[in-house]
């Protein structure tokens, strides 16, 4: 954080001295130690100590018994509050005492503001010119000589100085200023003189410090009968009142003797509370104020008004924290008063108002920034909220938060002691004094709270041994140096060996890496020097320094509170899309273009106008330039090209392997390292972007876990730099039949984050002998290979053949099993094949020898059980007719195509007929007996016990050729047996098992599976589209469309033809098409018939002039108005539908068998429908009117029946009239049964009269009509769709309706004898004939 002072930054050039003169500054590292002077430059340098005065400072006092203490003791404690003088006083009390002779006088601030300002004050107290006697040498700048006495420097740069020079032989005293603060660099320092003491007994080491803990720092540097001397100064402080304001506030109680209830406020309404206690004007402090108890009473101040100042510090934990403040403290809108915000972010002109001078009252509200960092003037009151945001290293995530914690009792009194330095104060603090009670009494040190990565390389780079070991003040957790060295060994700074044990318990000795070494020599954190080192090797390093640079050191983009919209707007344009630290790079080009085009001054203004901090950014330039420097010194060079972006994020990514998240699209935050979670902070350029793979320059935990300075990455680029640090877990071993070998998923995680999942890998390189075992069992006994080699192919045809014998006879104790196959090639293989690559290489080599050495014998597939095996009774065809099927066979029970399966092409599925597949094939014809037998019913199967004797024998009786179904010839042998006859219905083929039943097989071209089942009727159904497209294809010479006269056209009764060796038969019909006919080749005759007559009726009524009007003219009126009632949509459609009956009914009464096949044929039925045409409609005619006339008293009746009670049975009733009257029923009747339509009609008006008189009866006779229905249903589900058509299917349907009339209108009389029984017989007839 900048330090907000009213003085210049310490890299501008430093205040003109008294006398006027000034040194050139020079470049700061320079070798100017003074070790090894002669006698003549010591005198030289004792007669340069100047005259040393010493003003009216507390520390003064005590400057005899300090004296004594260096003089007497080689490390000497002072401890004294801020203003004693200790800061710029002792570094003159060594002088007298002859420091800074022979060696040069080391004084350590933890600050470089400081550092310049305490050189600068003791070069003025000693009257010299700065540079002389007295210098001081922060980064970049370096005044000292060697002629200088006194040295003040930041610890950072005394700790640099360790790498050349590991005794400080430079030094014959060093001063550690503000030790309590304990710093990183701080404790390692401490460390470090510790072990270097004894080594140099000449050395004076001081310690200065607040009285906070200073006998600590006594107790680490005693040794046995040594103790160390502790001095303690007091400072100028007047008292301070401490007043407990916790944040509750009394509410009265409901009632008037109710006591008062504790409410609780927020941290804004207590500071607004205190700050009206303060500022109560024109009132003096009285001793009845000073009970705190409560607070103030009423009518007394808080205020001391002394013509003083009259400022108020108030101490918050964070920016929030403080807007919060300031917005309400402004909103009470206090006379005369200045509200001013204090904190890092800050711009400079923000920081420096509080050392502005001013009229009237001033607030600050401030950060723990004022607390020991810099003092703020004129300060008389302090309200203490008691918390800070606090630098903490977590255990857990691995990462530097910033938590808001409590502070110790030693920052409350440094925070209360603020109001003490001008006068009386008062501090209020918004916690009770229980609770300051309870707090740590001292702030953990930087060393307890942080990652140690740093010290240790720096340890180890200076060969100090174990850093558990090492004498810090506080020694670190041991948790925290074993993160600090993971952290090294992810940057691969430090060798494989870090954290391996000895046996004796000691870790063993570490050393650095070549990259270890380096990032040791960079002034930069370790993350940010790994990445220099990573972009000197893949050219990137002239974009990467800036950037490393910038990440170094503060920001030097400015959001001032009250612009903050402007300097966003200004800074947006140096936005990358997909990276914050390239937009780092886009300023840094933009900052150097623009410095090469204007003057000083203007680039100073232009920075202020772009709210650019322009001494961050001088800063930036110089830290740059000193990272070039090194690097040319490590021959780090940078590359002549421009890096890609891609190459200069892989370069920061080295750095920042552990700061990898992965998107969790559910969690809407990132996964990162350890299983932290994270999210993109709103300032970054990528957090509406939301990557699935980002890194972050910086994870701070504030309110959560933020991710700061941010780019997208590709996991690929982790998985590369992240090697020495990838855990690999490998699952799921499998054989890959395409790759010829055994893969595994690989599983790559990054600290717990997943790079790949699931990825396919070689298993060979990760388990030889079983990757081996998976390329013997799957590609060579199993055969899951594509190969070229011969005896592969030899080997899988003769364990199909020998497979054979196991499915067909449905034995598994015929082949030796796979163990017997693995064991032959494992014994012929050698242990380093694993794949198919590499078995070709070994056997094109091995083949030449042994050619026959991996090849298969009958005798090797074949176990002693199959020497007497008869295969006959397994068929591999079934002959029906000239077709020949090809059987297979399936020994898998549960599956559909268990047992026997019968292919069937496609093409020739028209041809097969379900007859004789009931029989199976002889060799499981007596499993298949004896499983019908027991199908029976109990009374039944008791005549035929025990089950398989009888079977057995009825088997050896039977005669498949008989031509009978399989139960009938079985009921037939086993009556002749037992004299008991079984009935057909008694066979319950669903108790049968399935692979017992045929199985089949429809397939299409190339062998295609199309369908499969047991139930070959229902089959050839639902395939009528497939066998009609083969039909088609079959006939594709024969078929034509769009024929309108018949010509030389003669219909053939089957057409034949082969396809891929198969006959195919088909059957060439008429199709009628509407406007014309096609000559198609159907599946079946059933479909010719049906399909011809229409076709036939087509093209006669196209070649027929239909004399309508003549036709019309004949009728008499009663005829047309009977034709008025009809059920088409347009009387032409009824007149089309009559046509039709009648050329339906002259063809077929004037040829025989209503057959036009030939052109003479069709010549005939063409002259005679010509012929008596007229005379035919006008017959139909009579007959449709009766019908119609019927049908419209039906509908009227029908209409009428609106009763609950007849419900049911109008609708029985509408679905019969609905199949005797639609559009199309005249021709569908036919003009010979149009008589018993209207019969049919007459019967339904009847029911309607009688019916409703009794329900129940109607009922009874309603319920065998609904048996034969059902029964009927059956039989059409059962029969191929082709056949519903044949005149003896659709008699079936009109018998129906002449039982109707049987039940329901009797007196009507039937067309001829007609019973159920008589209608079951005729099903079974229409069965027979299928």
């Amino acid at each position: 954080m900048t330090e907000p002072t009213p003085t210049r930054a310490p890299n501008s050039s430093p205040e003109r001295p008294r006398s006027g003169r000034r040194r050139p500054q020079r470049k700061a590292g320079a070798d100017r130690r003074p070790r090894g002077l002669s006698p003549q430059q010591i005198e030289h340098r004792r007669a340069s100590v100047p005259a040393i005065t010493y003003p009216d400072l507390p520390v003064v006092a005590a400057k005899d018994e300090i004296a004594e203490a260096i003089r007497d003791h080689q490390v000497v404690v002072i401890a004294g509050e801020t203003g004693s003088g200790k800061t710029t006083q002792i570094p003159k009390i060594c002088l007298e005492l002859g420091r800074g002779v022979s060696g040069t006088i080391g004084h350590t601030q933890p600050r470089r503001l400081a550092a310049r300002s305490v050189a600068e004050r003791i070069a003025e107290e000693l009257g010299t010119e700065l540079g002389q006697a007295v210098g001081y040498q922060v980064r970049f700048t370096d005044t000292s000589s060697r002629d200088t006495l006194v040295k003040v420097m930041t610890d950072g740069i005394l700790l640099s100085q360790l790498q050349r020079d590991r005794m400080l032989s430079q030094y014959d005293t060093i001063i550690i200023d503000e030790a309590h603060e304990r710093s990183l660099n701080i404790d390692f320092i401490l460390g470090y003189l510790k072990q270097l003491l004894p080594k140099r007994p000449d050395l004076k080491v001081i310690i200065t410090s607040a009285t906070i803990d200073p006998q600590r720092f006594a107790d680490h540097f005693a040794t046995q009968g040594n103790p160390v001397p502790i001095i303690e100064v007091s400072g100028r402080t007047y008292p301070v009142e401490v007043r407990y304001r916790p944040l509750v506030r009394e509410m009265p109680g409901k009632g008037a003797d109710a006591a008062p209830n504790l409410v609780d406020i927020d941290q804004v309404t207590g500071i607004i509370d205190a700050i009206e206690e303060l500022w109560s004007p024109h009132e003096v402090l009285s001793p009845a104020s000073l009970d705190t108890s409560r607070g103030p009473r009423p009518g007394n101040s808080s205020r001391v008004d002394d013509g003083g100042p009259q400022d108020v510090l108030v101490f918050c934990s964070g920016e929030r924290e403080i807007r919060d403040a300031t917005d309400a403290l402004k909103g009470l809108g206090l006379p005369n008063t200045e509200i001013v915000p204090l904190y890092g972010r800050l711009s400079a002109a923000e920081q420096h108002r509080v050392f502005a001078k001013h009229d009237g009252r001033r607030i600050v509200v401030s950060t723990n920034v004022a607390e020991t960092s810099l003092t703020v003037p004129g300060i008389r009151y302090v309200i203490d909220t008691g918390t800070a945001r606090i630098s903490r290293y977590s255990q857990r995530t691995k990462v530097q938060r910033l938590p808001i914690e409590p502070i110790s009792q030693a920052s409350a009194n440094q925070r209360s002691g603020r109001c003490g330095r001008l006068a009386d104060g008062i501090a209020i603090r918004l916690y009770s004094q229980e609770d300051f009670e309870a707090r740590p009494e001292f702030t953990d040190p930087e060393i307890l709270r942080t990652n140690l990565a740093s010290v240790i390389l720096q340890m180890i780079s200076l060969g100090l041994g174990d850093v558990a070991r090492f004498p810090f003040v506080q020694p670190p957790d041991s948790r925290q140096i074993t993160d600090g060295l993971r952290l090294l060994h992810e940057l691969n700074a430090i060798d494989d060996e870090t954290g391996r044990e000895s046996g004796d318990g000691r870790r063993g000795r570490r050393r650095l890496t070549a990259d270890g070494r380096a990032i040791a020599t960079l002034p930069v954190d370790p993350r940010l020097a790994r990445m220099i080192v990573e972009a000197s090797r893949n050219g990137s390093l002239r974009e990467v320094l800036p950037i490393v640079a910038l990440m170094s050191i503060q920001d030097p983009r400015e959001r001032p509170a009250d612009q903050q919209t402007q300097a966003d707007q200004s800074h947006a344009r140096f936005k990358h899309e997909s990276s914050d630290f390239l937009t780092v790079l886009n300023l840094w080009n933009y900052l150097r273009e623009q410095q090469k085009a204007l003057s000083g001054s203007a680039f100073r203004r232009m920075c202020k106008q772009e709210y650019l901090h322009y001494l961050r950014v001088r800063e930036w330039q110089d830290l740059h330039a000193q990272l070039r420097d090194i690097c040319k010194q490590l021959k780090l060079q940078p590359s002549d090209n421009k890096a890609a972006d891609d190459t200069v994020h892989q370069a920061l990514l080295t750095g920042l392997l552990s700061h990898v998240g992965l998107r969790d699209r559910d969690a809407r935050d990132y996964l990162g390292a350890r299983q932290a979670r994270f999210a993109i902070q709103p300032g970054s350029v990528l957090f509406r972007a939301q990557p699935d793979w980002l890194m972050a320059g910086e994870l701070v935990e504030t309110t959560r876990l933020w991710a700061r300075t941010n780019a997208r990455v590709d996991p690929a680029w982790v998985e590369a730099a992240g090697q020495h640090l990838l855990r690999r877990s490998y699952s799921d071993p499998r054989w890959e039949k395409k790759q010829a070998q055994a893969i595994c998923s690989e599983r790559v995680t990054l600290y717990g984050v997943p790079l790949a999942a699931g990825r396919p890998v070689s298993f060979g390189r990760i388990d030889q002998a079983y990757a081996r075992e998976l390329f013997i069992r799957h590609a060579l006994v199993e055969g899951e290979w594509q190969t070229h080699h011969r005896f592969f192919h030899d080997n899988r045809a003769l364990l199909r053949e020998v497979g054979e014998l196991e499915e067909r006879t449905r034995r598994r104790d015929l082949v030796v099993d796979d163990d017997v196959l693995f064991e032959f090639y494992d014994e012929r293989l050698p242990d380093d094949i694993v794949s198919g690559a590499h078995f070709d290489r070994w056997w094109k080599g091995q083949s030449k020898k042994q050619g026959k050495l991996l090849t298969f014998t009958r005798d090797l597939l074949l176990t002693d059980e199959a020497a007497d095996l008869d295969t006959t009774d397994f068929p591999k065809a079934w002959h029906q007719g000239e077709l020949n099927l090809r059987l297979s066979y399936q020994f898998d029970p549960g599956s559909d195509a268990d047992g026997v399966t019968a292919h069937i092409p496609v093409e020739q599925l028209n041809q097969v007929q379900d007859v004789g597949f009931d029989w199976s094939v002889p060799g499981v014809r007596e499993e298949l007996v004896t499983a019908l037998l027991k199908s029976l019913p109990k009374n039944t199967r008791k005549h035929f016990v025990p089950t398989p004797d009888h079977a057995r024998a009825a088997v050896a009786q039977l005669d498949s050729a008989s031509g009978q179904d399989l139960v009938d010839a079985l009921a037939d042998v086993l009556f002749d047996r037992s004299r008991v006859r079984i009935p057909r219905g008694e066979w319950d083929w669903s108790r049968v098992p399935d692979h017992l039943r045929m199985t089949f097989r429809i397939e299409g071209k190339g062998g295609k599976k199309l369908a499969e089942g047991k139930d070959l009727p229902l089959l050839q159904q639902q395939l009528q589209g497939s066998v009609r497209q083969a039909m088609s294809s079959v006939g594709e010479a024969l078929e034509r469309k769009g024929i309108r006269s018949w010509d030389d056209l003669t219909l053939q009764d089957k057409v034949e033809s082969r396809s891929g060796g198969r006959i195919v038969v088909g059957y060439p019909a008429l199709v009628d098409q509407g406007d014309s006919v096609a000559l198609q080749v159907l599946p079946s005759p059933s479909e010719r018939e049906y399909a011809t007559h229409f076709g036939v009726r087509r093209l006669v009524l196209l070649n027929t002039d239909v004399p309508w009007n003549r036709i019309l003219g004949l009728l008499s009126n009663t005829q047309k108005l009977a034709l008025g009632n009809h059920p088409h949509p347009t009387r032409d459609a009824l007149y089309d539908d009559i046509l039709a009956c009648a050329v339906d009914a002259i063809i077929a009464r004037e040829l025989p068998g209503g057959r036009v096949r030939d052109p003479q044929q069709y010549e005939t039925a063409l002259l005679v429908v010509r012929q008596q045409i007229v005379p035919e409609v006008i017959e139909i005619v009579d007959r449709v009117g009766p019908c119609l006339d019927v049908a419209r008293q039906v509908r009227l009746a029908l209409d009428r029946m609106t009763a609950p009670s007849t419900a049911d049975l109008r609708k029985q009733l509408e679905r019969q009239y609905a199949s005797l009257i639609h559009p199309g029923f005249v021709a569908e009747t036919g003009a010979a049964r149009l008589p018993r339509l209207r019969v049919h009609l007459r019967a339904m008006l009847e029911r309607i009269e009688k019916a409703p008189t009794d329900i129940a009866r109607d009922a009874e006779r309603q319920g065998d009509v609904d048996h034969v229905r059902a029964e009927l249903d059956k039989l059409l589900a059962a029969l191929p769709a082709a056949r519903h058509t044949d005149p003896d299917v659709v008699a079936l349907r009109w018998m129906i309706e002449e039982l109707r009339v049987s039940l329901f209108a009797q007196k009507l009389g039937t067309a001829g004898p007609i019973s159920i029984k008589r209608i079951f017989k005729a099903m079974d007839e229409v069965e027979d004939a299928t």
